[in-house]
């Protein structure tokens, strides 16, 4: 009985010895121990990247939760400021106010007075002087004007009169009044002045 005998084609016992890798082949084993070496190192790479993320996004969360306060803070120091100035001005203008209500008291007696003329009008006077009695605790002060000489930082002339017995730009009338505290201007006098021709002409 004959027995079969299977033939192997050494081109295809060649390629068959090829695609089977030499664990002992430089080429094969370089290859794959760099697959083996990257994989760690990037998965490194990442989990340092990822590290200095959260590193970052905490301090960004840091910064804006002190901005976040400091702006409350700043509004809330903004608020009181505010409030402070409000409650000195009311409490420097009710000082004013309460020295002169007395002048208001005396002002509605005189309107319910039933006296003459000439009662009224000392009546008035009176209440004058108080008025100015309370400008003065104020350091509120008139401005000179009748006599002295025209000056445009506390005057404000209304018209000039032809005088040629008074110096030029004297200050001959006073219209209205004027007041300073202190250092401070309230307000001009408005005043009438003299003109000299002759003065002008020399």
């Amino acid at each position: 009985m004959a027995t079969s005998r299977k033939v192997t084609d050494p081109i295809e016992a060649q390629q068959d010895t090829d695609s089977v890798s030499d664990p002992m082949d430089p080429a094969t084993t370089s290859v794959e121990g760099r697959d083996a070496t990257q994989a760690p190192a990037g998965e490194a790479a990442a989990a340092q990247l990822q590290s200095e993320f959260d590193r970052v996004k905490g301090e960004r969360d840091q910064l804006l939760d002190r901005l976040a306060r400091l702006q409350a803070e700043f509004e809330n120091a903004r608020k009181r400021e505010a409030r402070e100035r409000a409650d000195f001005r009311d409490f420097a203008v009710s000082g004013a106010i309460e020295q002169f209500l007395p002048v208001l008291d005396n002002f509605h007696l005189a309107l319910g007075s039933a006296g003459s003329v000439e009662q009224l009008r000392t009546g008035i006077e009176l209440i004058v002087k108080q008025m100015e009695d309370v400008l003065r605790t104020l350091n509120v002060q008139p401005v000179e004007s009748v006599g002295a000489r025209f000056d445009p930082r506390v005057h404000e002339a209304l018209e000039s009169v032809d005088r040629t017995d008074l110096p030029d730009h004297q200050v001959l009338e006073e219209v209205r009044r004027g007041y300073r505290i202190r250092e401070r201007l309230l307000r001009p006098a408005l005043v009438r002045i003299v003109n000299n021709p002759q003065q002008k002409e020399a």
